[in-house]
């Protein structure tokens, strides 16, 4: 596919965009762009209408805005629960986002129904169930686009950076209860052994070959400003999830040329908390492809700009899942990855694990479903 190719089918999808929003700008109400509502306790839905500057160039909605609603969904539920007694008042930081699946992609011009709720509480901690639909307004059609779990804490407003405790909610049996904790151990036994294995970044070769992992290894550095935090002045979570997946997706591109889209995220890990006047680095890195599939490890690095001798540390990392896509949205053999070296093949080979254990999964899941 030549460049010229390329810009027309650019300028296709532009037109076909725009033509929509100015559709749906017409038929929707001024404040039906932007809505939420609580249902019940320890329940809330977000919506909002998907627009021309939330997706890629070909119209699909950016996994990084998905993200983003998922987090700011999550932390109003997490935080409106943990103040609703007398007391200390807190706000819900994220730590920790479960495997995430984009089941179906989403469109410029389709209302994103966003609806968290919490399954589980411990001491210091809740999880929070996290689905998006998708709405095409004009025909009524809905699809299940997206769903995670996600871990939040509750840190003090007067002590910026205690942990204060959850108020615990009530669950419809013991079994429920149960299951909550079960998966509350798993997480933290995992969130431990993946902040004792935290790795340095190799700069790739100044002349890589193509298809290798230093060929489609790809950097974002980000100044942390007022407007990528909460009120304590850290990092909103959704904002270093958006970094994350831009970053898996440039060097998704690099590697295949192609419309690349989210497909699933394995687990995002927050180590440490990023504070306002950071300077972040988010690099993305190739570590194993599948014939349609490819992983990209995600590292979050950041600096204090104005205190240099404090030095940089590990933020966050994960593991992203992307598939490239043809014009009619069908996805195409991804180029196999060339290695270079033993320490990726050991990557290679983790990936390759990761990638068998998540498909094993998701056959049992289809046949328990029949």
């Amino acid at each position: 596919m030549n460049v010229q190719t390329i810009q027309q089918g650019v300028v296709l999808v532009s037109k076909v965009v725009c033509q929509q929003w100015v559709k749906m700008r017409c038929f929707m109400p001024r404040r039906s762009r932007i809505a939420d509502e609580v249902d019940k306790q320890g329940t809330y839905q977000l919506s909002r209408l998907m627009r021309p500057d939330d997706a890629n160039i070909a119209g699909n909605v950016h996994g990084g805005n998905i993200f983003k609603m998922i987090e700011e969904a999550g932390c109003i539920v997490g935080t409106r629960h943990c103040n609703q007694q007398n007391g200390e008042r807190c706000l819900a930081a994220l730590v920790r986002v479960e495997k995430t699946d984009f089941l179906a992609p989403m469109f410029v011009g389709e209302v994103a129904s966003v609806t968290a709720e919490i399954s589980y509480t411990s001491k210091h901690s809740m999880e929070v169930q996290v689905k998006v639909v998708a709405e095409n307004i004009l025909t009524g059609a809905r699809k299940l686009a997206s769903k995670a779990a996600v871990w939040y804490v509750p840190l003090s407003m007067q002590d910026v950076g205690r942990i204060v405790e959850v108020p615990p909610i009530k669950y419809a049996s013991a079994e429920q209860e149960e299951e909550g904790r079960k998966r509350y151990d798993a997480q933290k036994i995992e969130r431990l052994e993946k902040t004792a294995k935290i790795e340095e970044i190799v700069p790739p070769p100044a002349d890589p070959e193509r298809h290798t992992v230093g060929f489609s290894q790809h950097s974002l550095i980000h100044l942390v400003g007022p407007s990528d935090c909460t009120l304590q002045d850290y990092v909103n979570g959704g904002v270093t999830m958006k970094l994350m997946d831009e970053a898996a997706g440039l060097t998704a591109f690099r590697h295949c040329k192609t419309n690349v889209v989210t497909a699933s995220v394995d687990v995002i890990n927050f180590h440490r908390k990023i504070q306002k006047g950071c300077v972040v680095t988010v690099t993305g890195r190739l570590t194993f492809t599948s014939n349609k599939s490819m992983e990209i490890e995600v590292l979050v690095d950041a600096s204090s700009l104005m205190e240099e001798e404090k030095g940089k540390y590990r933020a966050a990392s994960a593991f992203f899942t992307f598939i490239s896509l043809d014009k009619f949205h069908k996805a195409l053999p991804v180029p196999p990855l060339k290695i270079e070296g033993e320490e990726e093949q050991r990557r290679f080979d983790e990936g390759k694990a990761r990638y068998l254990q998540n498909k094993a999964k998701r056959l049992a899941d289809k046949q328990r479903q029949q």
